[in-house]
């Protein structure tokens, strides 16, 4: 939300540090956009559903990907890239790797990490009702706002439940590509204060009708009755949940050296 592809801070360092640790490795940071301006825009304004369709043209249009390729989310990138690992039949991931991604969504928007004028118009629009079909269609943070108190979440969302097979249809496909990948890595950040809650990183919510207890994955129906397939994962070992101290996206020096960086192994010959 705010960043783009390119910049040398944030992602551009991501890209650099990957390809100076892993030996041979080919990292693609992926624009949605004509430019990394277009970039950030798209961040807040694009729905996601076209997001996920550049993505995966992205994706599916690189041989160098063919043969299967890890995948890492930051923020809300975490909660996209796992469901461009649901929906694109050309992304073949190996390792989904979400880093402080809201899985459930967020109820709260405490801060706001881009510029003011553009936080400014979120907020805007959250206020203007998350759920109705102007908003819906304009703002890419309605599209994972999570109301457990309303109906109108499943019923006006058109992202989030949809994509976590919630409702009475349920896509038979999303839970077969994700239980695909060789494992499915999520992070949370224990004193994150712009996920809100911060348990949406494991995929924890509020139970249903309130706002204040957390229920964690394993209580929840998506875990208990396996919408996803995250029950079938856990027991295989192949559902890692890592914490990590410090606010969002703040992860202490070697965090990502030394719990992200030894999943991205090669391709097998």
């Amino acid at each position: 939300m705010g960043d783009n592809c390119c910049l040398p801070f944030s992602m551009g360092s991501v890209k650099t540090l990957i390809e100076e640790r892993v030996k041979g490795a080919y990292v693609v940071s992926l624009m949605i956009g004509s430019n990394p301006g277009d970039d950030s825009y798209n961040s807040y304004f694009m729905p996601v559903h076209k997001q996920l369709e550049m993505a995966c043209a992205l994706v599916s249009g690189d041989a160098k990907l063919a043969a299967g390729f890890h995948a890492i989310g930051f923020s809300q990138g975490g909660l996209f890239v796992r469901a461009l690992a649901q929906t694109c039949p050309g992304a073949k991931v190996r390792n989904l790797i979400s880093i402080g991604g809201p899985q459930q969504g967020v109820f709260g928007l405490p801060e706001c990490l881009g510029e003011k004028g553009v936080c400014e118009e979120v907020k805007k629009l959250l206020d203007l009702g998350a759920y109705t079909p102007l908003v819906q269609s304009r703002l890419v943070q309605a599209q994972y706002w999570h109301d457990p108190r309303s109906p109108a979440y499943q019923k006006y969302n058109v992202f989030l439940p949809g994509i976590n097979n919630e409702g009475d249809a349920k896509n038979a496909t999303y839970r077969e590509r994700l239980l695909q990948v060789e494992n499915l890595v999520l992070v949370k950040f224990l004193n994150d204060t712009i996920v809100v809650p911060r348990d949406s990183e494991w995929f924890g919510f509020y139970a249903a009708g309130q706002d204040t207890e957390v229920q964690p994955l394993e209580e929840s129906p998506l875990y208990t009755e396996d919408w996803l397939g995250l029950k079938v994962l856990k027991e295989q070992g192949r559902l890692l949940l890592l914490s990590c101290l410090g606010n969002h996206l703040q992860m202490p020096p070697g965090f990502f050296t030394e719990s992200i960086i030894p999943l991205l192994t090669p391709p097998p010959p």
